[in-house]
C-alpha cells in the first residue's frame, strides 16, 4: 500500500465514522437516474455515473454536449492490441472529466457465446484471453485519467432474450475458464474501481444476491477492492442484495435500499457491518476519483490531452479487418485501390450515405460530426472520380426522424405555457429520471411538442409515423394528418410491449431542398406512480419508397463502367441492438442480392460490411475484396478512405469467428426454456467448438489481412516465454499479430483441440526481420479442478503454434511442462 492509499484508507474510515444508519443506507440508494448524494458534512461530492463503453454520454440524452464517438468494441478487440485500448480509455477519460463524470458503466467484457447475442457488438470477443487482454488495456486508460470503470455484466449474461429472468446455468469449469476469465484477468491486471453485476441469474441464485460469485470470488479470492453496483433495476431484495456484496442499488432514489435498507437494520434482519463495508467501497471510490475532501486523488494531474478526432480516426483503420483480397491476372491486389489519374470508384449502398456508426440501446452517443463513407471518400478522391448510388436499402421502416430534421422539444403545462425546452438529437424523446430540459417536471408538464424543420435530400411521397404509449397529434407543413391514442398491444417483443411498435400515421408529398414544418404532440400520463419515471416516445420517418429492383439497377448500371464498384452493406438497429437478440444472421433488405448484381458486372468489386458482429457473406467468394468495418465510430468513412486508398493499413484480426452459415454455427441457443438458458457446450464455444465438431467456419478467429507479407523464420518456446523471428518480405510496413496457441499433444484431460495462450504485435518496414517476444501465462497450462475447487496445472507435452490465425499455423515447437 502506498502512502497516498493509506491516506485515502484514513480518510475513508473517518468520514464513515460520521455518518448515521439513515445517510449511509440513503449513500447506497442513488438519488437519480446517474449519480448517488453528495453529503456535504463529510466532504463527499455527488458521485455521477455515465455509459461509456465508445464515448461518455453524460447525464443527458442531449446533443446539446457532444460526445467523441469512438467505434464499437468489437472493433476494439479486432485490433489485438491492449495499449491501443488503453489509449481510446485515456480518451473517455478525458471526455468523462469534461463532463463532470466520475465513473464510466464499461467495459462490457461478456464473450460471444454465440452469433446470435444482440448485443455482441458491446462485447470484445469469444475468447476470454484476448477479451480479458483489451478490457484490461481499456480499464487501465480510464483509470490513468482518473475515472473509473465498472466492469460488466458480472457474469452470464451472453444473450438478451429475458435477461432480467434468466438462469444462466453454467457448470464450474467452462463458468471460470471462461466466462469469469476475462474479470479475473482485468482485476489482476488493472485493478477496476467498480464492478457491474447483470440482471440474470446464475445456477439459480441472482447475481445482485450472489454471495459465492461476489464475496468469495470477487473479493475473497481475487482480491476486488472496488465497489459493486447493480445493473439498472436489477437489484430486487434488500437483505439479498446486501447479503449478496452489492454495495449500490441504481438507479434512485426508490430503491431496495435507503430507508427499506435502515429499516432491515433496525428489525435485526441485516447487520450494520454489511451496511459500512458497502458504504466503505463507495468512499473508497469517491477517494480515487478526488469527489472526497482530504483524501487525494489517484491521479492528480490529468494526462496529456488526446485529440479525439483523429484517435477515432486510427482506432476505426486499426479495427477493420480485410478478410478477403484477391489478385487480379495483372497481378495487383483489389486492395489498396489503384488511385492514378482517371480511376473510377462506383459507390453504393444506403449505408454508404448513411453510416450506421454505432450500436443501438445505452451505449448510444451523440457525435457532434459523423463522416460516412460517401462523405470520406468524396473528400478522398478527384473530383469526377466517384459516383453514388443508393442500390439497396438495409431498412423499409420508419426510424427516429435524424438526416434532414432540426428539432426541438417544448414542454407545456396544462395552460399551454412553456415550462421548458431543449434539442433533440433525433426525433426519439428518451427523458428517465432527471433527464428533462431545464425549468420541466413530471409534475408541471402536460404535453410535449417535438417540432423544427425537415429539409428533404430527395422528392416524393415520404412516411411520417409515431412509436410510444399514449396520445398524439401529428402534423406537417402546417396540417394536422393525424390524431389518435396509440395502445399497449401483444407485441411478443418485450420493447414494443413497453414502447410501442412503430407505426406509420401519413404519407406527404414533399420537394428535395425545400423545407417543411413538422410537428408530434405528446400528452404526458402520470407518471408518478411509477418508480422510475420516464418518458419515452419518438416521431418517425421514412423516405420515399423505390422500387428495388430499379435501385439495383442504376447501382449495376454504374458499377459495370467504373475500374472499382464499391459496396457497403450494413445492419440496423432493428437487428444489432441492446434489448433483444437476433434470429438469424442475414443482412436485412435486398443487400445481398445488391451484391451479387454489382459483382456480376465488375470483377474489381469490393464489399464493406458495417455490422457490429458476424452476418452471412454468401456472395464472399464471388468479389474480389472484403472489408470488415463494424460500427466503425464518427470517423469511419474518413479511416475507410485511409484504408481503401492505402494511406493506412487495414490492421484488424478477427475477434470472433464468422460462420459460412447460420446453420454451421456450433452454438446458437439464446432462448431459455421454462427460465432457465442451459450452457450445455460446455468449454466449447467459438473456435473451440468449430475445431471439435470440424467445422470451417468462412473467416477463421484470429484471421485477417494486411497490405503486405510475412514470413515466420524460427520458434522458441519455454514454458515462460515465446520467441518468434519473422521478417516483412512485402513492399510496404506493416503490424503483424503473432498468435500463439497452445495444443495438448496426448491429453489427459477434456480440454479443447487448442486455445489462444498470448499474442503480440511487430511492425517492420520492407524486408526489416522483427523478433516477438511473447510471455505464456501460467493459466494457459491450466484447468479449473471442479473437485478440488482449485486451478490445476496440467502436465505433459504441448504444441506451441505461432499462427498468423486459428486456421493458419505458421511455426509449431513441442513443449514439456512438469
Amino acid at each position: 500500500m502506498t502512502d497516498a492509499d493509506q491516506v485515502r484508507t484514513s480518510v475513508v474510515e473517518v468520514a464513515l465514522g460520521k455518518l448515521d444508519l439513515d445517510t449511509k443506507a440513503r449513500l447506497l440508494a442513488g438519488q437519480d437516474m446517474w449519480s448517488l448524494p453528495a453529503i456535504p458534512e463529510i466532504g463527499l461530492q455527488s458521485l455521477v455515473m455515465s455509459d461509456g463503453p465508445i464515448g461518455v454520454r453524460g447525464v443527458r440524452w442531449t446533443a446539446d454536449d457532444p460526445s467523441i464517438a469512438l467505434p464499437s468494441p468489437t472493433a476494439l478487440a479486432a485490433a489485438w492490441d491492449p495499449e491501443l485500448a488503453r489509449r481510446a480509455g485515456r480518451l473517455l477519460a478525458q471526455e468523462a472529466r469534461r463532463k463532470g463524470v466520475h465513473v464510466l458503466l464499461a467495459p462490457t467484457v461478456n464473450l460471444h457465446r454465440s452469433p446470435l447475442g444482440g448485443r455482441h457488438f458491446e462485447c470484445y470477443s469469444e475468447d476470454p484471453y484476448l477479451t480479458g487482454a483489451v478490457g484490461s488495456g481499456y480499464v487501465n486508460g480510464v483509470q490513468d485519467g482518473g475515472v473509473g470503470t465498472t466492469v460488466k455484466h458480472f457474469v452470464g449474461n451472453e444473450a438478451e432474450t429475458d435477461r432480467f429472468t434468466v438462469d444462466s446455468v453454467i457448470a464450474p469449469r467452462p463458468l471460470r475458464e471462461l466466462y469469469l476469465a476475462p474479470f479475473e484477468a482485468i482485476v489482476a491486471n488493472a485493478h477496476p474501481w467498480g464492478i457491474m453485476t447483470a440482471y440474470n441469474q446464475v445456477n439459480g441464485t441472482t447475481m445482485t444476491e450472489h454471495r459465492y460469485l461476489v464475496n468469495e470470488v470477487l473479493r475473497g479470492e481475487w482480491g476486488f477492492d472496488g465497489y459493486n453496483v447493480s445493473d439498472w433495476m436489477a437489484a430486487r431484495s434488500t437483505t439479498g442484495d446486501i447479503e449478496g456484496g452489492l454495495d449500490v442499488a441504481m438507479p434512485g432514489p426508490t430503491t431496495v435500499y435507503g430507508p427499506a435498507l435502515a429499516e432491515a437494520v433496525r428489525a435485526g434482519e441485516v447487520s450494520e457491518s454489511l451496511v459500512d463495508d458497502a458504504v466503505r467501497n463507495v468512499l473508497r471510490l469517491a477517494a480515487r476519483v478526488g469527489a472526497l475532501e482530504g483524501a487525494p486523488a489517484v491521479v492528480e494531474t490529468a494526462p496529456a490531452p488526446v485529440d479525439g478526432q483523429a484517435l477515432a480516426r486510427e482506432l476505426a483503420a486499426r479495427g477493420f479487418v480485410l478478410v478477403r483480397n484477391e489478385t487480379a491476372p495483372g497481378g495487383r491486389a483489389a486492395l489498396p485501390l489503384d488511385a492514378s489519374a482517371g480511376r473510377t470508384v462506383a459507390l453504393s449502398g444506403a449505408a454508404a450515405r448513411d453510416a450506421r456508426v454505432l450500436g443501438g440501446g445505452s451505449a448510444t452517443v451523440f457525435p457532434e460530426r459523423i463522416v460516412s463513407p460517401l462523405d470520406g471518400l468524396t473528400a478522398a478522391l478527384p473530383e469526377g472520380a466517384l459516383t453514388f448510388t443508393v442500390g439497396a436499402d438495409p431498412s423499409d421502416e420508419l426510424v427516429p426522424a435524424d438526416k434532414g430534421f432540426e428539432l426541438r422539444a417544448v414542454c407545456r403545462d396544462a395552460s399551454g405555457a412553456v415550462v421548458g425546452e431543449g434539442s433533440l438529437p433525433t426525433g426519439q424523446v428518451q427523458w428517465i429520471g432527471d433527464d428533462l430540459p431545464a425549468g420541466a417536471t413530471y409534475e408541471t408538464m402536460a404535453s410535449i411538442e417535438v417540432t423544427g424543420t425537415f429539409l428533404p435530400r430527395e422528392s416524393g411521397e415520404h412516411a411520417f409515423g409515431t412509436r410510444g404509449l399514449g396520445a398524439f397529434s401529428l402534423a406537417v407543413d402546417g396540417r394536422t394528418l393525424w390524431e389518435g391514442v396509440q395502445e399497449m398491444g401483444n407485441e411478443a417483443d418485450p420493447f414494443e410491449a413497453f414502447f410501442g411498435a412503430p407505426s406509420e400515421r401519413a404519407r406527404v408529398i414533399v420537394t428535395e431542398g425545400e423545407p417543411v414544418e413538422v410537428s408530434l404532440t405528446y400528452q404526458v400520463p402520470d407518471v408518478s406512480a411509477l418508480p422510475l419515471k420516464a418518458i419515452m416516445f419518438s416521431l418517425l420517418h421514412l423516405g420515399p419508397r423505390s422500387d428495388a429492383d430499379e435501385l439495383i439497377a442504376e447501382a449495376v448500371a454504374a458499377a459495370r463502367t467504373a475500374d472499382t464498384a464499391v459496396v457497403v452493406v450494413a445492419t440496423t438497429e432493428r437487428v444489432e441492438s441492446e434489448g433483444f437478440d437476433r434470429q438469424d444472421l442475414t443482412l436485412p433488405g435486398r443487400q445481398d442480392d445488391l451484391v451479387r448484381a454489382v459483382a456480376a458486372v465488375n470483377p474489381n468489386t469490393v464489399v464493406v460490411v458495417n455490422a457490429g458482429s458476424p452476418v452471412e457473406l454468401p456472395w464472399r467468394e464471388d468479389v474480389a475484396a472484403v472489408l470488415l468495418t463494424w460500427f466503425p465510430g464518427q470517423e469511419g468513412g474518413a479511416a475507410l478512405a485511409d484504408v481503401l486508398l492505402g494511406d493506412a493499413e487495414p490492421g484488424g484480426r478477427l475477434p470472433t469467428t464468422w460462420p459460412a452459415r447460420f446453420a454451421d454455427a456450433p452454438v446458437t441457443e439464446v432462448v431459455p426454456t421454462e427460465g432457465r438458458l442451459e450452457y450445455r457446450e460446455g468449454l466449447f464455444i467459438g473456435y473451440r467448438a468449430y475445431e471439435k465438431h470440424g467445422v470451417a467456419p468462412a473467416f477463421p478467429f484470429g484471421h485477417g489481412l494486411g497490405y503486405t507479407d510475412w514470413a515466420y523464420e524460427s520458434l522458441e518456446a519455454t514454458a515462460d516465454t515465446v520467441r518468434v523471428r519473422l521478417t516483412n518480405t512485402g513492399t510496404r510496413p506493416g503490424r503483424e499479430v503473432v498468435q500463439v496457441y497452445l495444443a495438448p499433444v496426448d491429453d489427459t484431460v477434456e480440454r479443447p483441440a487448442s486455445w489462444l495462450a498470448a499474442f503480440a504485435g511487430v511492425t517492420a518496414g520492407p524486408g526489416e526481420t522483427v523478433e516477438a517476444v511473447i510471455d505464456l501465462p501460467a493459466r494457459a497450462f491450466e484447468i479449473w479442478d471442479q473437485e478440488a475447487s482449485d486451478w490445476q496445472r496440467i502436465g505433459g507435452a504441448y504444441e506451441v503454434r505461432a499462427s498468423h490465425s486459428h486456421g493458419d499455423t505458421r511455426l509449431t515447437a513441442t513443449l514439456d511442462i512438469a
